[in-house]
C-alpha cells in the first residue's frame, strides 16, 4: 500500500461507487462506466478539473480543509469516511500501535460468566483471542477460526453460515480500512491486507472500494449447521486500556426462535 497514492485511490474509489442521482444531478442517460465523471466532481466541489486529475493521481496529494469539505458533500461521506479523508490527505506520524495480544482473566471471567451469549474477545484486525463456551459452538467446524476476516473471505463454510455474506463481508473490509487510518505501513496490517488479497478475489474487490465504517449494532443472520438460522444483535464494545481489544456480542432476543436454538446449541456444546 503506498502511502502517497491512498488519498487519490480514496476518491476515485468514492467517485466510481457514487451515482449522478446520489449526488443531486439529472441522471443523462447511459454511462459507459459506472459513478460520476471527473469532471462532474470538479464542478460541484468547485475546483477545476485538471486539479482534481490532479488529486486523484496522487500529483496534488494536500488539498485544503475547503476542498476536502466540498468532496465529502459529494461523495455524500459519513462523518467517519469524512474523517478518514482528512486523515490520508494530512497525515501525522504516530506511533506503531502495539499487537493487542493478552486478554486478563477478569475479562474471561466476564463473558465464561454468559451461557447464554456468545461473546467474542478480538483486536483491532479482528484477530479473535478469547471466546466464551457458546461462542466456540457457534464458530464450530470452520477451518480459519484466527481471525474474523480470515473466516468469512477464506472459509468455504462461510457463505452457507452467513445468509447475507456480502453484508457481512463489505461491513468487515470497511471496518478494517477505518481501523488502519494512518498506520498503513503497520506490517500486521499489509500481512493481512496482503494474504486476503491473494487468496480472495472478493477480498480485493471490496477493499477496492474503499468503504469506511465503524461497526455499530446490528442483525446479523446465522445458519448454524446443528441448530438452524438465527437472528442475533451483534454489539462491538471498546475495552479501555487494552490497545484495541474489542468485546463483540451476540444477544438473541427474549423468547425468540434464535433464543431457544442459541439454549439448544448450548446444551449440545455442554461436556457430558
Amino acid at each position: 500500500m503506498d502511502s502517497n497514492k491512498l488519498l487519490g485511490e480514496f476518491l476515485r474509489a468514492r467517485r466510481e461507487v457514487t451515482t449522478p442521482a446520489q449526488a443531486g444531478l439529472v441522471d443523462g442517460g447511459p454511462r459507459r462506466t459506472p459513478g460520476l465523471r471527473r469532471e462532474e466532481v470538479a464542478m460541484m466541489a468547485h475546483v477545476s478539473t485538471d486539479y482534481y486529475i490532479r488529486l486523484e493521481q496522487g500529483r496534488e496529494r494536500h488539498p485544503s480543509e475547503r476542498v476536502l469539505g466540498a468532496l465529502a458533500r459529494v461523495f455524500g461521506l459519513t462523518p467517519e469516511a469524512t474523517a478518514h479523508m482528512h486523515a490520508l490527505a494530512h497525515p501525522m506520524l504516530q506511533p506503531r500501535r502495539p499487537a493487542a495480544r493478552r486478554v486478563s482473566a477478569d475479562l474471561r471471567t466476564l463473558i465464561g460468566g454468559w451461557p447464554g451469549t456468545p461473546a467474542l474477545i478480538c483486536d483491532d484486525l479482528m484477530n479473535i483471542l478469547a471466546v466464551n463456551s457458546l461462542a466456540d459452538a457457534l464458530y464450530g467446524g470452520f477451518q480459519h477460526r484466527d481471525n474474523l476476516l480470515r473466516l468469512i473471505f477464506l472459509d468455504p463454510a462461510a457463505r452457507e453460515f452467513y445468509p447475507e455474506w456480502e453484508r457481512s463481508a463489505r461491513s468487515k473490509v470497511a471496518h478494517l480500512r477505518l481501523v488502519a487510518g494512518s498506520h498503513l505501513d503497520d506490517p500486521r496490517l499489509t500481512g493481512l491486507v496482503g494474504e486476503l488479497s491473494v487468496k480472495s478475489p472478493d477480498f480485493r474487490r471490496l477493499w477496492a472500494r474503499h468503504d469506511v465504517a465503524n461497526k455499530v449494532g446490528e442483525v446479523k443472520r446465522m445458519r448454524h449447521r446443528e441448530v438452524g438460522e438465527l437472528e442475533l444483535t451483534c454489539d462491538v464494545f471498546s475495552v479501555n486500556g487494552s490497545d484495541g481489544l474489542q468485546l463483540i456480542t451476540l444477544l438473541a432476543q427474549p423468547g425468540s426462535p434464535s433464543e431457544e436454538a442459541l439454549k439448544l446449541l448450548g446444551s449440545l456444546a455442554a461436556p457430558v
